[in-house]
């Protein structure tokens, strides 16, 4: 909404609370989701399709691949610029729309010119050796990837700012949970979506018939995730932001720098070996992100359309091990043992992945990601329920949004990782089973030593002195 836009909704009684704005109800919470759908949708593209394209079927390093994917991580700072701007400078007459509008429109134009820096990449791999144009051509990539994080903040970080006018805090924590859910849903709408586009392109089958296909799909996709973006947002902000009767000083979780995160997760002991269990959980959950689909294709002899569709296995057991971690699990055992079941159940079924390779059966790999999905469903569920519980009512903002920053950083480094790891795993070891293996292996490590942290987290501890350690920080921010 525009600053300039006074009408009577902004009206509010003694109490500070809207007396004429309405309250966002079910239907419009999922429709805010679309948004979110759209993200899990594109999310398919890059890490989906295009990392197998080049580690596959271009044969471009897995490193350069993952290093390049991974720059749309990397930009993740620049969400705070995003967050001050939309805050302070209103685009298309709105605060939030038209900065989500906008980044919406460039991350799907962008994301057409990645594939075509694919294609000429590959295309400089030809001779069978890396070039001075190869590097070229990567360098570019990695820019053109940089650019996609910059449209995905965007038009992320005003979308979050959004959630954040449009609720109140009695049903504010219900609209983020449904927009998450609905990130889910998207990665698996977008999987079938995208396997079903690329259905006609047969194992082994001629660069120029991969080029026209999947050049197709990235025409047909990001214009539906632009759609949905649309369809999500439009006049919501007109009818239910309650930003212009808030304080400009409203502590989001975006405002957070990258400096002033660190310092947050790094206050006291305890941040500290919490912030580094967390930092190692994401390191194991995501290091497979641009090696998966490339295992699929090398090991099971998949096609494009095939290994695509893994990623459905993999959010579908995700959605499970969400809801059934909420509702079963966590109230029995309690956070931090959920928690810990989790990180256990994700280190077997990565060694279940690794040994799927030996069989060489598709519906065995498929299977063992409905696994890993539920296992990190129950994970991801516990350690954020621990990280509520942890932190005191008046830090938890600048908590969450420290680790959300922080976060992003880990998953580009995990992505990272797992190039490197495939990387030195088929220059040292013999086959294709074992270097993808040594990946799923050293994931499996991980987070085995991200639950001995765990044993060292104290509850007592951390709410006793990390509360003191953050406001003393978020005190000498303010000086």
């Amino acid at each position: 909404m525009a600053t300039s836009d006074v009408s009577p909704n902004s009206e509010s009684n003694e109490s500070g609370k809207s007396t004429s704005i309405p309250k966002v109800k079910l239907w419009t919470m999922f429709r805010l989701g679309l948004f979110q759908m759209a993200l899990g949708i594109m999310s398919i593209l890059t890490l989906g399709v295009l990392n197998r394209v080049m580690i596959e079927e271009l044969r471009v390093p897995a490193l350069i691949v993952a290093g390049a994917i991974a720059m749309h991580q990397f930009v993740a700072p620049i969400r705070v610029w995003f967050g001050q701007m939309s805050d302070t400078k209103p685009l298309l007459g709105y605060h939030r729309s038209g900065y989500i509008w906008v980044g919406a429109a460039l991350f799907a134009i962008v994301s057409f010119i990645a594939v075509q820096v694919v294609w000429q990449l590959g295309l400089s791999l030809q001779s069978g050796s890396w070039t001075t144009q190869s590097s070229g051509w990567a360098l570019l990539l990695a820019l053109i990837f940089a650019l996609y994080g910059i449209a995905i903040s965007a038009s992320s970080t005003p979308f979050a700012a959004l959630l954040v006018d449009v609720s109140d805090e009695d049903n504010r924590s219900k609209l983020v949970g449904v927009v998450w859910s609905m990130l889910m849903v998207g990665i698996i709408i977008g999987a079938i979506i995208s396997s079903g586009l690329l259905r006609q392109i047969a194992l082994n089958a001629p660069l120029e018939v991969v080029q026209t296909q999947v050049n197709r799909l990235f025409l047909i996709v990001p214009g539906i995730a632009f759609g949905l973006c649309l369809l999500g947002t439009i006049g919501v902000e007109k009818k239910y932001s309650r930003y212009t009767m808030r304080s400009m000083a409203i502590n989001r979780e975006d405002k957070i720098t990258l400096g002033m995160a660190m310092r947050v997760l790094t206050a006291s002991p305890q941040t500290a070996i919490f912030f580094t269990f967390l930092l190692l959980m994401t390191l194991s959950l995501f290091m497979q992100d641009a090696v998966l689909e490339p295992y699929g294709g090398e090991v099971f002899n998949m096609t494009i359309a095939e290994t695509t569709k893994l990623n459905a296995f993999f959010g579908t057991g995700t959605l499970i091990g969400l809801s059934v971690t909420g509702f079963l699990i966590a109230p029995r055992l309690g956070k931090k043992n959920t928690t810990k079941l989790g990180c256990v159940a994700v280190a077997v079924s990565l060694i279940i992945i690794l040994l799927a390779g030996t069989t060489a059966n598709p519906k065995f790999l498929q299977w063992s990601l409905i696994l890993f999905g539920f296992a990190s469903g129950v994970t991801t569920t516990g350690a954020l329920s621990l990280m509520l519980d942890l932190t005191a009512a008046e830090t938890a903002g600048t908590f969450i949004g420290a680790w959300g920053l922080a976060q992003a950083m880990a998953r580009a480094l995990a992505t990272v990782s797992g190039g490197a790891v495939l990387n030195l795993g088929k220059s040292l070891l013999t086959t294709p089973l074992l270097a993808y293996g040594l990946v799923f292996a050293t994931q499996a490590v991980v987070i085995l030593l991200a639950v001995s942290l765990l044993t060292r987290v104290n509850v007592t501890e951390f709410q006793h002195n990390a509360k003191q350690a953050i406001a003393s920080i978020l005190e000498s921010e303010l000086d």
